[in-house]
């Protein structure tokens, strides 16, 4: 029998949901914003502002930094979560913090913003299979590790190990999915790589079963 497979390209993925969108395709339909990436079948849900992603909840991306953000495949993100990119960040190297260059005319001659002290920039990475609960906040040059969970409300402002749960402001480790030798188990897998028809024949061992039921259904294929 005939199966359809869901299409990672279809921006609203699931019918007469428009709460629901595909990062993937919508960054595709914005070339403006190029440094925002999204793996397959990643998605947003926001019951009133899910294709403005871009413009309400990456913050300050103003591309003078050059830091990207890139999100994995296979997360889900729930309402008013956001990002805050690298060019949100103040000089603080000396007494004052203003930007006073971006007034212009004699503030921005008395020291052009390209002489500002800046903090260096690093890419804010999201791992594959990711969940980023309701207005949580991630902060700039993070990376949030594969199978991660992220609270609602959670203030990330600094790196999250692969397959840990956190949680607070700022957000702590409040208790990890797997131990960290199953975890490299599970990343070594690399599931949310394989073909979709994979998937979908892993699905049972994806949400029901534990590593060795997956390390089976990778066998199998």
């Amino acid at each position: 029998m005939r199966q359809d497979f869901p299409d990672p390209d279809l921006l609203h993925p699931i019918p007469a949901t428009p709460r629901v969108v595909q990062l993937a395709p919508l960054i595709a339909s914005q070339d403006a914003v190029a440094n925002v990436s999204a793996g397959r079948f990643s998605y947003y849900d926001d019951p009133e502002h899910a294709t403005g992603f871009l413009a309400r909840n990456v913050l300050y991306n103003f591309g003078f930094s050059g830091a990207r953000l890139e999100i994995g495949s296979f997360c889900a993100i729930a309402t008013g979560a956001r990002f805050v990119m690298p060019d949100a960040m103040h000089a603080m190297g000396g007494v004052s913090t203003f930007p006073f260059a971006i007034l212009g005319g004699a503030f921005a001659a008395g020291l052009d913003l390209g002489a500002y002290p800046f903090p260096q920039a690093r890419d804010t990475v999201i791992g594959h299979d990711v969940w980023i609960g309701m207005e949580a906040l991630v902060m700039p040059g993070v990376r949030i590790g594969h199978g991660a969970v992220v609270a609602a409300r959670a203030v990330v402002t600094q790196d999250v190990p692969d397959y840990a749960v956190v949680a607070g402001n700022p957000a702590r480790v409040v208790r990890r999915r797997f131990p960290e030798d199953e975890a490299a188990r599970l990343v070594a897998l690399g599931w949310w790589d394989w073909p979709v028809q994979r998937i979908a024949a892993a699905i049972p061992a994806l949400v029901q079963g534990g590593i060795a039921a997956l390390e089976r259904a990778a066998a199998r294929h």
